[in-house]
């Protein structure tokens, strides 16, 4: 999501694969340590320690030497025998599992837990109210409670400040909490020694200390007060601190690594790169948006085809590994959006000034370039660095209606059009409509190879000029914004191509597991019974079942809408990974909502660190190719021997076909080798570890969003006295529908 409170925006929305185009498919003041340019990934935002690695696929556990399954059936190998006894046990009592969840697949194991082996960093992330003690608890848990924790009540008591408090925390996951008074700061003290009473409307943030086994409540201590419950920037606030979200200023150390006032592209880098700077390039954004990451161009060649390019915005140029502002940007991991506050990745400086796709200014881009015929087919491909131009920032709204058949919109949107460099405005125009045709052809390929969409009209709040919910409605994207999207899509597929290759062992994908097979046939059930049928046999036959739907409900969208989220929650989600850990199962790597093999994040520098990565690992594949080639020129040329065109003449490693003869010969392996050191391409293991950090980074961003989006309503709700909206209620066997007034 690039800009604020735009629902028109491909990055959003639930497992679709408008979602995907940003992730499958974007204000406590608590300070933390400013970061260190050696620092990884042993803390994230706010300090707290990051969770370890959840898929240590490199790492056997046991379980596939012991057991096989197949078809839910667990079975124990014949050479069992061979196994050491607890490993033999351990295939039995997973034999034995598997055997009643596939004959009972309404049962479910239960367990116990016997021991806590690592603890969770929501222990640092808690919020809630302060009470008085003496509310909680009481009776023999009091008496337990002073036995329990005796030494450090007595420890309490030698201060004037003798006392307890509570907290209630907000999560209904958390139980209550003990803190001691001690703990606090002296204002607070002060407040409480003079019996000030509002101190208990008070939201704070706090984390836990210690938790002994044999204690019902843990001890807290309070980090920060947030400010008074009820008050949307408060909640804001404790929404970010609960999900580790800092938005401190950027250290010192990291804004030294920006370039100067005065920097502009040398010489030097201009003769390094392609010159695009006379092709016609535009961006399309939301008309908020500040950091412009991509842009596309068009250009029109003989015979029907047209070159196509997605330029994204160059960070790796400025954002160097091992420095403080990548380290501080892998911390960060992505930047959050959360209606009327941004937390950047990067500072603004970079993000929405020197690297930014702004319109009128010459700019660095990683571009990736395709000629495409008129059946849809890529015949050609180009991947490098580049500078660019752009003529033009568009919006999606005025896209839509300069690309309309409507006359009277496409003359308003025409006269406001802004067109800088050699370009015209029919030019502008003309290459917009052709980009959509071509849009819609990639979109229908997609499709009839099995892609889904779940994406449905989403809910927009909107403000008034004192930054107040005031209304709001919900808004289904249009067809400008799917010409972002499909070519959006075909880069980031190109980009996963392509480091795969070229780097089997050492390349961030993303993946989207298949949907639990369970959850899928409840959700078959549950259409059935009101009505509805439903094949969830694949992506594709899905997709298919969600069309008819969306035509039997073309008069209910509501109805509609409903489905569509029931059916996003039984999707799994996509996720960040090393290929070094799957190299076995290349079958799951595969992306279950787009129906690829293969997929990755290269579009979004500016605001997904993964997508830095991936622009690295690029670099590193161009540079190999570039060394491989020349060497081979030199060899053939002292051997007399010509050299053949798919070593020379074509792109061997970031063309349509790669050369796995280039690759695996001394050659390639030497130069793909040098390329990975000089761009300090991640091994498996820690590209591993910063995956998984992505991954909790992301899950935490969209938890801060959504968050966000309930409290803007809920502050809706509570400014408008009656509300008028339309509900259904669906049981097993019947529906109904009517109307809710929210007095």
């Amino acid at each position: 999501m690039k800009g604020q409170n735009i629902a028109c925006n491909p990055a959003t929305g639930g497992v679709s694969v408008a979602r995907e185009v940003s992730e499958t498919n974007g204000n406590h003041s608590l300070k933390k340590g400013q970061a260190d340019a050696s620092c990884r990934f042993e803390k994230c935002s706010n300090g707290q320690p990051v969770p370890d690695r959840m898929h240590n696929h490199h790492k056997n556990s046991g379980f596939s030497q012991a057991v096989i399954c197949e078809n839910g059936h667990a079975t124990v190998p014949a050479n069992y025998e061979d196994l050491d006894e607890a490993k033999t046990e351990f295939a039995r009592a997973v034999q034995r599992i598997c055997s009643v969840i596939y004959n009972h697949p309404s049962r479910r194991p239960t367990g116990k837990v016997v021991s806590v082996i690592k603890k969770s960093p929501r222990r640092s992330t808690v919020v809630g109210f302060l009470a008085p003690f003496s509310d909680f608890p009481d009776g023999e848990q009091r008496n337990q409670m002073n036995v329990q924790g005796s030494k450090r009540m007595n420890h309490i008591s030698s201060s004037i400040f003798t006392g307890l408090v509570q907290i209630l925390p907000t999560d209904p996951k958390f139980p209550q909490m003990i803190v001691s008074i001690s703990t606090l700061s002296d204002g607070i003290k002060q407040r409480l020694k003079e019996g000030d009473t509002t101190i208990w409307k008070e939201l704070v943030a706090a984390q836990i200390d210690e938790w002994n086994e044999e204690s019902p409540y843990p001890w807290a201590c309070v980090v920060q007060f947030l400010g008074k419950g009820g008050q949307v920037e408060t909640h804001m606030d404790a929404i970010l601190f609960e999900n580790a979200i800092s938005d401190v200023e950027f250290s010192p150390e990291s804004m030294a690594c920006l370039p100067d006032t005065c920097w502009k592209i040398s010489q030097e880098e201009l003769g390094a790169r392609k010159d695009l700077r006379n092709v016609l390039t535009l961006t399309i954004d939301p008309p908020t948006a500040s950091d412009l990451d991509d842009a596309i161009s068009i250009e029109t060649l003989s015979g029907g085809i047209v070159r196509i390019g997605v330029h994204i915005a160059d960070v790796s140029y400025f954002v160097h590994p091992e420095t403080a502002l990548d380290a501080e940007a892998q911390i960060r991991s992505t930047s959050v959006y959360t209606l009327r506050r941004k937390v950047s990745m990067l500072p603004s400086r970079l993000s929405e000034e020197l690297v930014s796709l702004n319109p009128g200014v010459d700019r660095l881009a990683f571009s990736v370039i395709w000629d495409i015929d008129p059946h849809g087919s890529i015949v050609n491909r180009w991947i490098g660095r580049t500078i660019i131009f752009s003529c033009c920032k568009l919006s999606y709204d005025l896209v839509q209606d300069l690309i309309s058949s409507d006359s009277s919109q496409f003359r308003s949107a025409a006269a406001s059009l802004q067109v800088h460099g050699m370009f015209k405005h029919e030019d502008v125009i003309k290459s917009l409509r052709c980009l959509y045709e071509i849009s819609k052809n990639l979109k229908d390929i997609r499709f009839k190879g099995g892609a889904l969409s779940l994406d449905t009209s989403k809910p927009t709040i909107l403000f008034d000029e004192d930054g107040a919910p005031c209304d709001s409605y919900r808004y289904k994207r249009n067809d400008a914004c799917f010409i972002v999207e499909e070519l959006m899509l075909l880069a980031n597929m190109s980009a996963a191509e392509v480091i795969s290759n070229a780097f089997p062992d050492c390349a961030l994908l993303r993946r989207h597991p298949e949907p639990n097979p369970r959850k899928l046939k409840e959700f078959e059930a549950f259409c059935a019974k009101n009505g509805f049928e439903l094949d969830s046999s694949s992506s594709g036959q899905l997709h298919l079942s969600i069309c008819r739907l969306k035509e039997e409900l073309q008069d209910d969208p509501v109805m509609f809408d409903i489905l569509m989220f029931y059916a996003s929650k039984q999707m799994q989600s996509a996720e960040y990974f090393c290929t070094g850990d799957l190299i076995s199962k290349k079958d799951d790597w595969a992306h279950y909502a787009l129906s690829i093999p293969l997929y990755t994040h290269f579009t979004s520098p500016l605001r997904r660190y993964p997508d830095i990565i991936v622009h690295r690992t690029l670099n590193a594949v161009i540079e190999a190719e570039q060394m491989y080639l020349k060497q081979r020129k030199i060899s053939t040329g002292r051997n007399g021997v010509k050299a053949t065109s798919c070593e020379v003449a074509s792109r061997c490693f970031t063309g349509l076909q790669f050369s796995k003869d280039a690759a695996e010969s001394k050659e390639g392996r030497e130069a793909l080798s040098a390329a990975a050191k000089k761009f300090k391409v991640p091994n498996s293991e820690d590209l591993g570890e910063a995956a998984e950090h992505c991954n909790e980074r992301k899950w935490a961003s969209r938890r801060a969003e959504e968050a966000g989006q309930k409290l803007y309503m809920w502050a809706l709700l509570k400014r408008n006295e009656v509300i008028m909206v339309h509900h259904h209620f669906l049981l097993p066997t019947t529906k109904f529908a009517g109307k809710l007034y929210f007095n």
